[in-house]
């Protein structure tokens, strides 16, 4: 007999300090109008408007993943210069009622870039 998992808590909060993201000395995004996503204990993800986001830098995979409380991602690699990062961009195009807010806003891998806060 399995146990159903409790849904996790989600908040999504404004990130009061300028976000900006890096690929090797690329300027990928920069942006003072982040958001937090906290989804449960696990770490703090940045999602950053798409206007904010120099996504001509971006190229869109095939890749999917469905979380079951933020909906369907979508995702993007980057390349910029003589860099490039798979799959490191992720979004939610038509996020779930309880996460609205990340519409329309992009989530880089921290280990694929350099996020810079502050």
């Amino acid at each position: 007999m399995s146990t159903l998992q409790p849904t996790p808590h989600i908040t999504v909060t404004p990130e009061t300090r300028p976000v900006n993201v890096f690929l090797n000395d690329n300027v990928i995004a920069s942006t003072k109008q982040a958001l937090v996503l906290q989804e449960g204990n696990a770490q703090p993800v940045l999602y950053i408007p798409k206007e904010h986001v120099a996504m001509e830098f971006l190229l869109p995979t095939d890749r999917r993943t469905t979380c079951p409380h933020k909906g369907e991602a979508s995702y993007w690699t980057i390349s910029a210069g003589n860099a490039s990062a798979e799959n490191a961009v992720w979004g939610y195009d038509t996020p779930k009622d309880g996460v609205l807010a990340i519409a329309g806003h992009v989530a880089f891998y921290p280990d694929k870039v350099r996020i810079q806060v502050g």
